[in-house]
C-alpha cells in the first residue's frame, strides 16, 4: 500500500503545472512585470492605436497547441503580436469611448488576485469580505440605508440587466421565477429616454419582456428625459391596461454625458409605485467630486444603481457594480437553494448571504481586490479630483472648438464628453475619425446627433492633458483640410458670433 501511495504521489508531483525551475520562472516573470510597468510609464512614446497587419492576424491563427511551448516563447509572441495592437485606452490620447485608463496599482492588484485564484461565488473567506467592504463604502457614498446590497459584475450592461430582473421579481413576486412572467408579466412596461444606452433594450429582451415593452421617451434640449412626457406616457399605458413597473434614468448618457433630473424621476416613481433604477455607468462616480456631486441630486432615492469602476474609477477591466436599496428584494431575485451550496454554522461553508445569492454567477473572480487597492491607494478625494479634471478638459476642448471656425459644436458639454465636427459632410467627418485613429495621434469615436455625424471625444483617462486635447484638435483640422482641399464645405458662422 505504501508503495502505491509513493508512486501515486510521484505521478501527481511530476504532473503538476508548476514551473520545474522556480528561479528561471521568477527571473522571466520579473522581466515581464518590469516591461509591463515600462509600457505604462512610457505610454506616450507609442501610438494610441495602430491597425493590425494581416501577417500579425495570421500569426496567431494556428491549430490548437497540443505540445508545450516555453513561457519565454509565448511571452515573445505576446510582446510582438498582441501588446502593440491593443485598444489603446491606457494612452492619454484615447478619447473614443468611455474607457478608463487603468493604473499600475490596479495592474499589480490583478496579479495578486490571480495568485489567490479565489472564487467569490460564496463560502467564508476574506476575498468576499473585501467585496462586502466595498459594498458598504458604496452604500455610504450613495446614501443607501442599512440592508442595501451590492455585487461586482462584468460591467453596467450586466448590472442593468440584473436590475431589470430584480424589478421584475419585485413586480410579479417570487413565483414568476418558477412559472415565468405569464399574462401579467406580458403587460409590464418600462421607461427610459431615447438617449439611454442600448443595453437597456437588450435587458428587456433577455428578461423576457421584449424590447417593445420599453417605452423610449423624448429628451429635452439638454438631452435629459422629458419628465412631463414620461408622466403622460405612464398615464396612457395605465389607461389601456398596461402595468408600468420600471423607470431607468441615465446619469451620464452614452452620447453626450447628460444626467436626467434624478430627483424629479424619483418623486414620479414614488407617486406611481415604480422601481427607480439609475444607469450610472460612468456618471455615478461623479459622487466622488464635491464639484460634480450636486448634479446627481436624487440618486440617493434610487432603488438600484449600476456603475463601472473601470471607467471613471480607473480600475482595470472589468469591474462593474450593482447596488440595490433593498437587499432582501435583491436576494429574492437570484437566490436558489441547492444541496451543494448549503450553508453551515462553521467551517468554510459558513456565512449567510453569499454573492451567488445576488446574481447569476457561481464562478466569480476577485474583481473587488483591484477596486479595493485603487480606492485605498488613491483615496476618493484624489479620484474625485481626477474626475473633475476630466470635465475641465472637456470644457477646454469645447473652447477650442468654439474658437475654430472650421469646427462646429453639436451638443452641450455636460460632463466629460464633447461632440463636434469639421464643417463638412458626414462622409468626410467619418473619414476624419478614421484618419485620426490610424495616425496614432488620438482615438476619438463617432456618433450621430440630430441627424448629423459627430466626432465624439470622451475624456476619461487620468493621464490626458491639455496637450493631448490640442493634438486632437490639430489632427482633426489637418485631416479635415486635407480631405476638403482646405475649404469649409458648409456655411460657417463668423468667428465673432461663436
Amino acid at each position: 500500500m505504501n508503495e502505491i501511495i509513493r508512486n501515486t504521489h510521484a505521478s501527481v508531483t511530476n504532473g503538476s503545472l508548476d514551473p520545474q525551475d522556480w528561479s528561471e520562472f521568477r527571473a522571466l516573470t520579473h522581466r515581464m512585470l518590469d516591461e509591463a510597468i515600462d509600457g505604462i510609464a512610457n505610454v506616450r512614446a507609442r501610438p494610441v492605436w495602430q491597425p493590425i497587419p494581416d501577417e500579425v492576424r495570421a500569426a496567431i491563427r494556428t491549430d490548437v497547441p497540443r505540445e508545450a511551448t516555453s513561457l519565454a516563447d509565448v511571452y515573445r509572441e505576446f510582446s510582438e503580436h498582441v501588446a502593440p495592437y491593443a485598444t489603446g485606452n491606457v494612452h492619454p490620447g484615447f478619447m473614443g469611448w468611455v474607457h478608463g485608463g487603468g493604473t499600475a496599482v490596479g495592474m499589480v492588484a490583478e496579479m495578486l488576485a490571480a495568485g489567490l485564484n479565489a472564487n467569490l461565488g460564496g463560502r467564508d473567506h476574506m476575498p468576499i469580505e473585501v467585496e462586502r467592504q466595498i459594498v458598504e463604502w458604496m452604500r455610504g457614498l450613495f446614501g443607501f440605508p442599512q440592508g442595501a446590497s451590492g455585487i461586482f459584475v462584468t460591467g453596467t450592461s450586466m448590472a442593468n440587466l440584473m436590475a431589470v430582473l430584480v424589478a421584475r421579481t419585485s413586480a410579479l413576486g417570487a413565483p414568476a421565477r418558477q412559472h415565468g412572467i405569464g399574462n401579467g408579466g406580458a403587460l409590464l412596461t418600462a421607461y427610459a429616454s431615447k438617449a439611454a444606452h442600448g443595453c437597456i433594450s437588450r435587458a428587456m429582451d433577455i428578461a423576457g419582456f421584449g424590447t417593445d415593452a420599453l417605452r423610449k421617451i423624448d429628451i429635452d434640449a439638454d438631452h435629459r428625459i422629458d419628465v412631463a412626457a414620461l408622466r403622460a406616457q405612464i398615464a396612457i399605458d395605465r389607461e389601456v391596461g398596461f402595468k408600468p413597473f420600471l423607470v431607468t434614468a441615465s446619469a451620464g448618457t452614452v452620447d453626450i454625458g447628460a444626467i436626467d433630473d434624478l430627483r424629479a424621476l424619483a418623486d414620479l416613481c414614488r407617486e406611481e409605485g415604480l422601481w427607480f433604477h439609475v444607469d450610472g455607468a460612468f456618471g455615478a462616480l461623479a459622487i466622488l467630486s464635491p464639484e460634480l456631486a450636486p448634479l446627481l441630486d436624487g440618486i440617493d432615492l434610487a432603488d438600484s444603481i449600476a456603475l463601472d469602476f473601470h471607467k471613471w474609477g480607473q480600475v482595470p477591466y472589468d469591474a462593474g457594480f450593482l447596488l440595490v436599496r433593498d437587499g432582501e428584494r435583491h436576494r429574492q431575485a437570484f437566490a436558489q437553494p441547492a444541496a451543494y451550496l448549503s450553508r453551515e454554522a462553521r467551517g468554510l461553508a459558513a456565512g449567510a448571504v453569499w454573492p451567488c445569492d445576488l446574481g447569476p454567477d457561481l464562478s466569480r473572480g476577485f474583481r473587488a481586490l483591484k477596486t479595493w487597492f485603487t480606492l485605498k491607494t488613491f483615496g476618493t478625494d484624489r479620484l474625485g479630483a481626477v474626475i473633475a479634471r476630466s470635465c475641465a478638459l472637456a470644457r477646454y476642448l469645447e473652447t477650442r472648438v468654439l474658437a475654430e471656425p472650421r469646427l462646429e459644436l453639436l451638443a452641450p458639454v455636460n460632463l466629460n464628453i464633447v461632440c463636434f465636427r469639421y464643417r463638412a459632410d458626414d462622409a468626410i467627418n467619418r473619414e476624419i475619425v478614421a484618419d485620426v485613429q490610424v495616425s496614432g495621434i488620438a482615438a476619438p469615436s463617432g456618433t450621430t446627433l440630430d441627424g448629423k455625424f459627430a466626432i465624439r471625444a470622451a475624456i476619461v483617462n487620468h493621464r490626458t492633458a491639455e496637450s493631448d486635447i490640442d493634438a486632437l484638435v490639430s489632427a482633426v483640422i489637418r485631416f479635415g483640410a486635407r480631405r476638403t482641399g482646405g475649404l469649409i464645405e458648409v456655411d460657417a458662422p463668423p468667428l465673432a458670433a461663436q
